[in-house]
Order: C-alpha cells, then structure tokens, then sequence
C-alpha cells in the first residue's frame, strides 16, 4: 500500500512529456512589464525585488517537482546580482516551431511563454501569475542565462529584457541545468530610467527565510544560499528529509510542543496531493499557514476550510466516541480546537483557482474535499492508535472552550460599558469627525503625555486615549484573563470594532491607531505589549495597516537662531557637521513625552504636515509570530540569544 501511495504522489508531479522546445507556448510580448512593473511584480520596492530572486527560484523548485532537480544554489554577489543554479534538464535551446527562435530565448523575452501554460512541460508549477523569467529579464540592467545540456554549454546575454547576442556555445560539459545571473534595474544617479527604487538591496534574512520555506515545502530538495557581500562569505544549506514535520517543529522551536513528534499525513485525492502536519503547543495562539503549489495563501481559501472543518469534526467525534464530551456537553466549536495549533496544509494540483491577483486565497472547489477527506481519516486513526495524545489535544480543546464561554461573558460585559464611563481607565478625548477614514487615536503612555497631547491636538479628528502603566502581556494569557485588564477593555471600546472572531472592520472608530511612548527602553516595552495585543486579539488592524508607531524626537538642536529638532542619532551628527560645533551648540535629550508642551508634542508628533509616524504591517505573518513568541513568550533562552545576536543594532540605550 505504501508503495502505491509513493507511486500515486510521484505520478502527480513527475511530468512523464518530454520537455522541449514544443511544449514553449507564446501568449504575448513583454512591451508592458517595464511601464508597469507593479502589475507583475507588485511593487518596485524591496518587496518586488525580493520577487524577481522567488521566480527563478520557483522555476527552478518546478523543475524539482517534476523530478528532475534535487539541488538549487543561489549566491548574492558583490556587484549586486544575484546568480540561481540548478541541476535540472536546463532550458529548451532548440528552435521554437512558431517562433522560429531558440526556446530559452522565447522564454526569456516573451512574456507568457513558459512550459506551465498547458504545453505539458510541468504538470504543478508556483511563480507568480506564471511570468517568471522573463519578467525577471525586462526588470534587470543585464541577465545572463546558462544552459547545460546534451554535452554542451549554452549562453546568451540581455540588456534590459533586449538580445546582446544570439545563443551559443561556449564549452562542454557532463552535466544538465541552468544558471540564471541578473543585475536588477535600480535607479540612481547614475541610472535615472531604473525600474527599482533608489538604494534598494537584497536582504540576506527575507531571502535565508524563503528559501527554508521553499525546502521545507519540498522534502527532499537541496538550497545552498550564499552571500558573499560582505568580508567573508556567508553559506546556508536547507535539506528537510521530514518536510512538514520538521516546518512544524521549527515554528514550535520557541514553544513548548505539547507532544514531541507532528501529526502528520499526505495523500492523493482527485489528482490532488494534500500534505499536513500539526502540533498543539502551550502558546494560546492558532497558526495554520497553507500554500498551494508552494505559493503562500495568507487569506486561506477552500483547502483551508477543508482542514478547519477536518479537525474539528475528527476530535468531536473522538470526544464522543470516547466520553471526553458527555451527552450534555456542546460540541467544541473550531476557535477551541484550533487554539494552541500550528498547521502547514500544503497542496499541490494542476490549475489553481484563485479569488484574487495576488494569489492570497484559493478558490478551487474540489481542493475542500480533497483536503477534509486526507486529514479527517489520517487525523481519527492517529486519535484511535494514540489514545495519550488524543487525551492531551480534548483536554486542551476543553479548556479553550471554558476560555471561550469566560471571555464571552467578559465580552458582554465589556459591551454594556458606555465609552465615557467614570470608571474608565484614562478618559477618552474624543474627536468630533464621525468619518472613520478621518479620524486617528493616539495611545498615549502616562497622564503627564496624556495631558499635553490632549491639549496640543486638533480635536477635530485626533483623538487622546492616555494608558496608565504597562498593558497585559497578552501572549502570555488568555483572552478572558486580557479582558480583565483595565487598559486592554478601555482600547476595545474606544476602537469599537470588536476583537477575536467578533472583529467587524467596519466599525472601527479611527483608521489610524497610534502607539506614542517614549523613546526609551519602557516606551519600546509598551509598545510591543500593545502591538502583542493587536496582533494577537485584532490581527486585521496590523495587516491591513490601520496601527502606527509615532517617531517623538530624540533631540532639540538650538544654536543662535537655529532650532531643530532631531529623530536619530545619525541625523544629530549631519545636523551639528552642517552647523558646526564650534561654538557648541545647546542639544537637548528628550527621554519622554511628558518633558515636551503642548506646543512641542503638536509641531514633532502630532502635526501631519511636519511629524513622521511609521507605518506597522507584517511583511508575513509567520515571521511576525516568531518575533511576538520570541520576545513576549515564556522561553528565556531564545529571547537572551536573540538580543545577544541583535545588541549591534542598540546605539543609544537610555535606561
């Protein structure tokens, strides 16, 4: 059996057609891409960078699935390029019958030609909107492909997507593959007409973050990643032999697991493949993460709810089954079995429906059944033949839904409380603008800020919430022990929006909520509770952009007429080499809000046309749990590894 089922989950990604220059289908030109990359690439910051490296990548993972690659270099260079290596068949070079070119130059050049647009060259394949390499081309000052295949060495050059020359050999060789080389197009001084924003680099650890996922994903595959930048290269290789099980491990590292290996299964359904690992955890936080043919779907979709409703009926029925949930019991809804659970569901299948551009949320209908039918059978028979673990996950699942029902109580309660009650913790100064688009709420720290913001502050739209002390560090508890801090309950009926499964984005009161603390070590501890707190209890107020970081000056510059203030010591330095030292000019420290007037607090913090505020988004959601679990968990000695490696970063610690 198990040998039918290895054969069934090769069969669904082993391309079994050749791959040649007739399996190249031409759909259009690339005349587009370089008037407007946001379309392709989504942005021409660091994030749309980043994507040019992830669709050679995925290219070359493509060629893994297919069977034919089991290892992938990728090297950040000095001169800024990036080089992606693979052992796979190497790029068609035979001329392409309706193009009457080589293959890996229509690939290259013309956008939409690829072996993924049902030519049969690959039967699953990621990348984004299946663009790839030639988007990768138009988008770079120079790109160089090399192919190695039937004895031979193949190479060709570009320019800013154009042809330097015609395809040719330039040596021999034993093995197969490709290696693509590019130089991303970024404006400077130099290059007014760039495509990339001015001074936009290649991050070691966004890239070292995808490129273990991408291995993770797919167990088996060898990524070799190599910076060579600085003084002395850095090399990171990824190999999972256990995949998903040891994904889960990984995001549980910082975590108490609450049993030591994963559950895990895959299987083939309707000519999907359907992979899954899961482990309960002592955190209160749910993370399932899915991806559909590699490619992440932070908003879900149906595999998604096909899990959900999986596991929710597998371990109702094991309650019942077994007693755990007596007659009179209600059955555990799924925010209770889910607490406490990381999950990767990865699925792999042939023309991926989805609901948007992005790619964020599947809609293919048989992937849901695909996908309940897998982890529901493999779920109950692991439930059935580990009767210990089946005890541990009802008696979590219990005790969240004893939390759930506690803090539903809190919740009504929390309701009944008018927003200007007396009894309200730091009294709420509203703004008289009803439109929500209009209208910011500063969290300030402390009565003495509290005081100047309230009255430095245009009570039109900005309104004043002043928090007393440090708020519930929420990771650390539940959601109905978080209801009873004072701080917390005053923030959920200011913003108005509800929180949990009951968040309603239609009805928060302010679309931007501004955290203003000190720029001390105490105002950054507040902040990440408060943060902890949205990320944890009103995760869309985070991901959608609505939280800010106010930036308060660190300092006054004041020589003769001159006044400036200044936010970073790097700054301080450029500013008292322009005005010069000589006489010392007066610098003042600000080490907290409450030492500024009204006047102040408005002109650097507050006044939109002069303050700077910083926008708080999760590049992804997954690194961001690991920061929160890192840095407000029970674990001390990731956290003490953590600020050892980061203390470089600390310039000025004012404690």
């Amino acid at each position: 059996m198990a040998d039918e089922l290895d054969q069934a989950l090769e069969n669904a990604t082993v391309v079994t057609e050749d791959y040649g220059e007739e399996q190249i289908q031409v759909l259009e030109g690339l005349e587009a891409v370089r008037k407007r990359p946001g379309m392709y690439i989504g942005s021409t910051d660091a994030r749309g960078l980043h994507h040019l490296v992830y669709e050679i990548v995925d290219n070359a993972v493509d060629e893994a699935l297919a069977g034919y690659c089991k290892r992938i270099d990728v090297t950040l260079h000095k001169d800024g390029s990036v080089s992606v290596k693979d052992d796979g068949r190497g790029f068609p070079v035979g001329i392409h019958p309706k193009m009457g070119r080589p293959a890996v130059e229509v690939c290259l050049t013309v956008l939409h030609a690829g072996g993924k647009f049902g030519g049969g060259g690959y039967k699953v394949s990621g990348g984004l909107h299946g663009v790839g390499a030639s988007v990768v081309n138009a988008l770079s000052s120079h790109f160089m492909v090399t192919v190695y295949q039937d004895g031979k060495i193949y190479q060709q050059e570009y320019s800013l997507g154009k042809i330097d020359y015609d395809l040719k050999v330039v040596g021999e060789t034993d093995r197969t593959g490709t290696t693509i080389q590019f130089w991303p197009d970024v404006r400077s001084e130099e290059n007014p007409e760039g495509v990339f924003e001015p001074g936009v680099t290649f991050d070691y650890n966004v890239l070292k973050t995808r490129l273990r996922e991408m291995a993770f994903l797919n167990k088996g595959i060898r990524i070799v990643f190599t910076d060579e930048r600085g003084e002395e290269a850095v090399e990171k290789e990824f190999y999972y032999e256990g995949g998903l099980k040891e994904f889960v491990k990984y995001l549980n590292r910082n975590k108490e697991a609450l049993f030591a290996e994963p559950i895990y299964t895959e299987g083939m359904k309707n000519g999907i493949l359907v992979e899954m690992a899961m482990q309960y955890n002592d955190s209160y936080a749910e993370n399932v993460y899915t991806f559909v043919n590699n490619i992440a779907t932070p908003d879900g979709g149906t595999h998604l709810m096909g899990f959900n409703t999986a596991i929710t009926n597998a371990i109702n029925e094991y309650g019942r089954k077994y007693k755990i949930l007596k007659e009179k019991d209600e059955n555990l809804k799924g925010e209770d079995i889910r607490e406490s659970l990381t999950a990767i569901v990865s699925i792999k299948m042939e023309d991926p429906q989805f609901e948007s551009q992005t790619k964020s949320k599947l809609g293919s209908a048989q992937a849901r059944g695909a996908v309940h039918e897998i982890v529901k059978d493999a779920l109950a028979t692991y439930l059935e033949e580990t009767p210990s673990v089946g005890k541990i996950i009802l008696d979590r699942c219990l005790s969240a839904q004893r939390a759930r029902e506690a803090a539903r109580k809190a919740r009504e309660a929390t309701r009944k409380s008018p927003l200007a009650s007396a009894t309200m913790p730091g009294k709420l100064a509203d703004c008289s603008e009803r439109d929500p688009s209009k209208c910011e709420i500063f969290l300030v720290e402390g009565d003495s800020a509290g005081g100047s913001a309230k009255g430095g502050r245009d009570s039109r739209f900005q309104a004043i919430l002043p928090l007393r002390g440090k708020i519930l560090n929420v990771e650390k508890t539940r959601v109905d022990k978080a209801l009873g801090n004072a701080e917390i309950r005053a923030m959920i009926t200011a913003f108005g929006c509800g929180f949990g499964d009951d968040f309603d984005e239609s009805k928060l009161r302010y679309h931007r909520i501004v955290c203003m603390t000190d720029a001390d070590v105490d105002g950054a501890h507040i902040r990440i509770l408060m943060l902890t707190f949205f990320y944890r209890y009103m995760r869309p107020l985070v991901e959608k952009g609505y939280v800010y970081a106010a930036m308060p000056p660190l300092y006054k510059v004041t020589k003769g007429k001159f006044e400036k203030y200044v936010y970073s010591d790097e700054e301080l330095q450029e500013v008292l080499d322009e005005i010069g030292r000589d006489p010392k000019p007066e610098i003042q420290r600000y080490k907290g809000l409450g030492e500024m007037n009204k006047e102040q607090l408005w002109e650097t913090t507050m006044n939109p046309a002069t303050r700077t505020m910083m926008q708080i988004t999760p590049e992804d959601a997954m690194a961001a749990d690991e920061i929160f679990t890192l840095l407000m968990g029970d674990q001390v000695e990731p956290r003490k590894q953590f600020i050892q490696e980061n203390s470089d970063l600390v310039k000025d610690l004012d404690i």
